[in-house]
């Protein structure tokens, strides 16, 4: 759909177990993006974000800061196919 983007973040530092993956779920909620963010076995964080370009991009900006408790260390982000496939934006496990 033109217009509307997929990506893919990976998240590395002190990310798990000082609230990431509710930060990043209000933040979703506030740049109207969908998908999902998981913790990974390695202490890192997974997120996966569709919508409107524009606000992708604006959510990546502010994910990549987390919550003042984390320390975010490393992002990298993927371009992905947008797939349209998710209604919500939640937590995985």
């Amino acid at each position: 759909m033109p217009g509307m983007r997929r990506k893919r973040l990976v998240v590395s530092g002190r990310v798990q177990g000082v609230g990431f993956r509710y930060y990043i779920i209000r933040l979703a909620e506030s740049f109207t993006v969908t998908g999902y963010v998981r913790n990974q076995p390695n202490g890192g964080v997974e997120i996966v974000a569709e919508g409107d370009e524009d606000q992708v991009e604006a959510f990546i900006g502010r994910a990549a800061l987390g919550p003042s408790s984390s320390r975010v260390s490393e992002v990298k982000t993927y371009q992905e196919q947008f797939s349209g496939g998710y209604d919500s934006f939640g937590i995985q496990y």
